[in-house]
């Protein structure tokens, strides 16, 4: 896969892992690797699925896959369902971008004593419930508070300081929303600016629009709304302008889908961040495949392999 210059980071380690691995010797009978997703009703992870797909199907002679996600991003009990049915399927590794941090660990303990290699993407499982568990699972993916602290950096240039300002947060129990929301906080703090209101938008469109329509009614003088994630980023602004505060309430995000894009570059919305979801998938089945191919027991897995994030404004190339 090509890299531009903003993922310079992630593509070193990519042309490591590759070099590492490029000639496999599998045996005749290809791993079987699982991509298990959050709702693909999310732009995001349709193009996490995209790329890894893209990937296997690169790379056909090397393993197989099998990829899903659930319907919505609250609905862990579909997800553990997921997990259960690849063990069942007798899979020999799982690529999990888990809906909760801490309830996804123990199908994902069992997965583990079944002799399968757990890897984690986008939200990172919860490492005391891992303890408990007796397991390390290594997370490939970003400093999720770092690329928030980033967009919120940017947005604090555009405000004065007493100004006041709404977090959108994801799920709650996941520690992506939670180390975004601490990120933008990072940044509002550090630009003197209030942040009056922290409510949970699932990560979904409709109830950040319900969400981020009450907060401006509640704090009729809000200056911005920054959204854990794109899609409550759609929401937001929606709901700035059915309130007719287009030019009052800037609006930020975090994933940079295809369908801010227009948004970025007609104002709509302030700034984003790239965490390049598809290369997370594709960096994350190529370390389980080394691991596959090199016998690596779950347990000597790196705990954690960081990938890029950058800023994407509308100047962005």
């Amino acid at each position: 896969m090509k890299f531009t210059r903003r993922t310079l980071q992630a593509s070193m380690a990519l042309s490591l892992a590759g070099s590492l691995f490029a000639s496999p010797s599998f045996a005749a009978d290809k791993p079987k690797v699982a991509l298990v997703m959050k709702s693909l009703a999310n732009e995001f992870f349709r193009t996490m699925e995209d790329g890894a797909k893209a990937h296997q199907k690169a790379h056909a002679a090397d393993f197989s896959l099998v990829s899903n996600g659930i319907k919505d991003e609250t609905d862990t009990a579909a997800q553990i369902k997921m997990v259960e049915q690849m063990i069942t399927q007798r899979v020999d590794a799982i690529v999990i971008a888990p809906a909760d941090s801490k309830a996804l660990v123990p199908v994902l303990k069992t997965a583990i004593d079944k002799g399968i290699l757990v890897v984690n993407i986008d939200n990172q499982l919860d490492k005391a419930a891992q303890k408990e568990k007796g397991i390390q699972i290594p997370f490939v993916g970003p400093d999720n508070r770092a690329g928030a602290k980033l967009v919120g950096d940017f947005l604090g240039k555009e405000l004065k300081a007493g100004d006041k300002v709404g977090i959108l947060e994801g799920v709650s129990t996941t520690f992506n929303a939670q180390q975004r929301t601490l990120g933008y906080q990072d940044a509002m703090k550090a630009a003197g600016v209030t942040v009056v209101s922290v409510q949970s938008g699932d990560w979904e469109i409709g109830k950040a629009n319900t969400v981020s329509a009450g907060m401006m009614r509640e704090h009729p003088d809000l200056k911005a709304l920054l959204a854990g994630n794109d899609s409550m980023a759609l929401g937001a602004v929606a709901a700035v302008k059915a309130a007719g505060k287009v030019a009052q309430v800037q609006v930020v995000g975090y994933d940079n889908i295809d369908a801010v894009k227009p948004l970025l570059k007609d104002g709509r919305m302030l700034a984003t961040a790239d965490q390049f979801g598809a290369k997370q998938a594709v960096f994350a089945i190529d370390i389980a495949l080394k691991a596959l191919n090199a016998k690596t027991k779950q347990a000597d897995m790196p705990e954690l392999i960081k990938t890029d994030v950058v800023l994407v404004t509308k100047d962005s190339k």
